[in-house]
């Protein structure tokens, strides 16, 4: 097969550039196969625009081949390990003949610089997935340890043999199982076998199980800005999964900042029509919930809101028409 000399360019720029950096993007290194020996840290830290604007912890995961990952993690998310390692290791499971006692995570609300707190948080973290990565590669307590479940990575079965010709690639030979880390195009998949980690054509391998589909972190609110008889259409950008409900007053103060307005309220269209005023986060969650049961545009989120100010009440009137109004979309 011929290489695409174009298709490696945008790989390096993909992954770092400089080295074998690659991002995993919203996977885990659980992802990679239980024999690869692994050390993490936090590298870095990022700041997000969400529903409230929150920093992301930069992961960076080395494997025993020299490959380098990215992992992008919210602090949120080291609490569903901490609950995983709770169950498994904790000195109360009876899942495990090895237990021990885990650090203890700070909370996860303060009150303060967002950004110093980020940072405060690194150094219990960093112990954390030192924890983890020692669960998966001390040999010394790993007879002890449940035999985790290989059927469920990522993995592909190698059809032919395949000599890779730079640093780039991976080498294998028929019947080699593949873990698969990433896919770099339509052509090209990177995987791992033997301790060597590379990129290699698709064409090469038959998919025993695939790479879980990644969702786009950007993505957008319809909004709906009534003023008088104009409605405005407005979509907002933030780095939120689609499945995420927001706060109501995160909600709230990110709407105010983008209409530039402070006397407006947020509204939502139940099944029947009619808006309906959001007050509370039990009511953005009755928001979610019935939005559900609606079909949406892909990258945006399926609720909608619908901003009024504050003391007109005549728009939950059903006399009123609003579906009459003039429509514009903002630029």
């Amino acid at each position: 097969m011929r290489r695409n000399m174009d298709m490696e360019e945008s790989y390096r720029l993909k992954f770092g550039g400089k080295g074998n950096v690659h991002n995993l993007g919203q996977h885990d290194f659980d992802q990679l196969p239980d024999d690869v020996p692994v050390s993490a840290n936090i590298a870095d830290i990022e700041e997000k625009k969400g529903f409230t604007n929150y920093y992301m912890f930069v992961i960076e995961v080395k494997i025993k081949s020299g490959g380098r990952y990215l992992i992008f993690r919210r602090y949120r998310e080291f609490y569903a390990l901490h609950t995983k390692l709770e169950e498994r290791y904790g000195g109360e499971s009876k899942n495990s003949a090895f237990t021990c006692t885990l650090p203890v995570l700070p909370g996860k609300v303060y009150v303060g610089a967002k950004r110093e707190i980020a940072e405060n948080r690194i150094p219990i973290l960093n112990i954390y997935m030192k924890v983890k990565c020692c669960y998966r590669i001390d040999k010394s307590i790993s007879s002890q340890l449940p035999v985790l479940d290989r059927v469920a990575a990522p993995r592909a079965e190698a059809l032919f043999d395949f000599s890779g010709t730079s640093k780039l690639e991976l080498s294998f030979k028929k019947g080699d199982l593949i873990y698969l880390l990433s896919r770099v195009n339509k052509d090209w998949l990177e995987g791992t076998v033997n301790d060597a980690t590379g990129i290699f054509p698709s064409a090469f391998v038959k998919i025993i199980k695939d790479l879980p589909q990644q969702e786009d972190t950007v993505n957008k609110i319809r909004c709906y800005y009534y003023d008088e008889t104009v409605s405005t259409i407005r979509d907002i950008s933030v780095e939120e999964n689609l499945s995420s409900i927001p706060l109501f007053k995160d909600l709230m103060e990110l709407i105010k900042q983008e209409f530039d307005q402070h006397d407006i309220v947020l509204n939502y269209r139940d099944l029947d029509g009619d808006l309906i005023r959001l007050l509370s986060d039990q009511d953005v969650e009755l928001m979610v919930s019935q939005s559900r049961k609606r079909s949406s545009e892909k990258h945006f989120f399926p609720w909608k809101l619908h901003i009024t100010h504050k003391d007109d009440f005549s728009v939950y009137s059903t006399s009123l028409g609003i579906g009459d109004m003039q429509t514009v979309r903002a630029t």
